[in-house]
């Protein structure tokens, strides 16, 4: 490492106390998407006191900030921390870990920008899980003026070029007449039978759709009481593939059996798109080699496994598509506590957690630096980001 590597290194290690009592803390208390007050508060108490100018509720978001320190507009560099937890099993997916790491980054490099120059963000980014906040953030230009967009996520596995699936979810509920199921069942029309009908088409549907396809999803009412006839029935479904025209055309193909269950029925039925539609990852190389070299440097190997294993969805994609973007993830323990699970949730609180995190912070930091200071990389990254851009919208 030369002067300013081992600087920002010995700036992480400076902070990571307070890095794991933040991240203790937003643990702790467990926040869903944008009711992350707690944890926003506590985010940005730290960069304030560290000279970052804050701006809190950025997007028309109350529990989004952004915080910023160096010259603008360019070259910037941001970092971004998530903060929300799932229902009923807290930070499974290991978010208080990526806000520790984000904050970390962030204090870390902008302690040598007098000598390299630039500016840092740390843009808090909420409602991950369920809602796309970072797609709302989009929207409102808060990406706008950015080189690169940096961030780790907590894992079972070390990867850097990974990929994330497109995703929209759908509502769709049934509509039949209720009457009593033992006394005059002919004079029901069963909004339950509908509903499984529909999930049958689906099932039968997932043998003729792309590798990459998923549909999965739920019944959120099924009826009232077993001795009456169901007229109302409602399920929501998560339709995901690598690229949106082809999640397009799966969604398509879920209405019909939509549709068709409720022609065979004979109940009447609605269908509406829940949330924004999240796209997919489009992983910088540029960065990501950069990142694998750092990391590894810093003691954590980096496999190469499919990038199209294991693999789920994130409005971090949404985010790719507009800035060039990293998304690695690097492991806090091993596959039998996938995230989403309560046992990732015991890793996410844990020793070896909080030393990933703080090597994490370290490598993202790093990755900033070189950009910030190197013009040849961010016109690589720059011209690879533009090309890939390219092709998503020819294909």
């Amino acid at each position: 490492m030369d002067v300013l590597e081992k600087k920002v290194v010995e700036a992480v290690e400076a902070v990571f106390p307070d890095l794991v009592r933040i991240s203790s803390a937003i643990y702790d208390r467990p926040e869903l998407g944008y009711e992350e007050r707690e944890a926003a508060a506590l985010l940005t108490d730290f960069l304030q006191d560290r000279g970052f100018e804050v701006e809190p509720g950025v997007g028309r978001v109350s529990t989004a900030f952004r915080a910023s320190r160096g010259s603008s507009p360019a070259p910037s560099v941001a970092f971004l921390a998530e903060y929300d937890a799932l229902p009923n099993l807290g930070h499974a997916c290991g978010h208080n870990l990526i806000a520790a790491a984000g904050i970390g980054a962030g204090v870390a490099l902008a302690s040598v920008l007098p000598e390299c120059g630039g500016c840092v963000r740390v843009i808090g980014t909420p409602a991950e899980e369920m809602h796309g906040g970072k797609i709302r953030l989009i929207e409102e230009g808060c990406f706008k003026g950015i080189d690169a967009a940096l961030m780790f996520h907590p894992s079972v596995r070390n990867t850097v070029v990974k990929r994330t699936l497109a995703m929209t979810e759908l509502r769709f509920a049934f509509h039949g007449k209720s009457s009593h199921a033992a006394a005059a069942p002919e004079l029901g029309v069963n909004a339950l039978d509908a509903m499984v009908l529909a999930f049958s088409g689906m099932n039968a549907l997932r043998q003729q759709i792309p590798g990459d396809g998923r549909i999965h999803g739920i019944i959120t009412r099924g009826g009232d009481a077993p001795n009456v006839i169901p007229a109302f029935t409602e399920a929501r479904v998560a339709v995901r593939a690598l690229e949106r025209p082809v999640m397009e055309n799966l969604i398509e193909r879920v209405k019909g059996c939509i549709e068709g269950a409720a022609r065979a029925t004979g109940c009447t039925f609605e269908i509406e798109t829940v949330g924004p539609a999240y796209e997919g990852l489009m992983p910088n190389r540029i960065l990501a080699s950069i990142f694998e070299r750092k990391v590894e440097a810093l003691g954590i190997p980096i496999d190469d496994p499919d990038p199209l294993g294991y693999i789920g969805s994130s409005d971090i994609g949404n985010v790719s598509r507009v800035v060039p973007a990293i998304h690695p993830e690097l492991a806090i323990c091993g596959f039998e506590s996938l995230p989403h699970t309560s046992g990732f949730a015991v890793a996410a609180r844990s020793e070896r957690a909080e030393t990933v995190m703080k090597t994490a912070a370290k490598a993202l930091a790093l990755t900033g630096l070189a950009v910030l200071r190197d013009v040849a990389v961010r016109e690589r990254m720059a011209r690879e980001f533009q090309c890939c851009r390219q092709e998503g919208e020819s294909s």
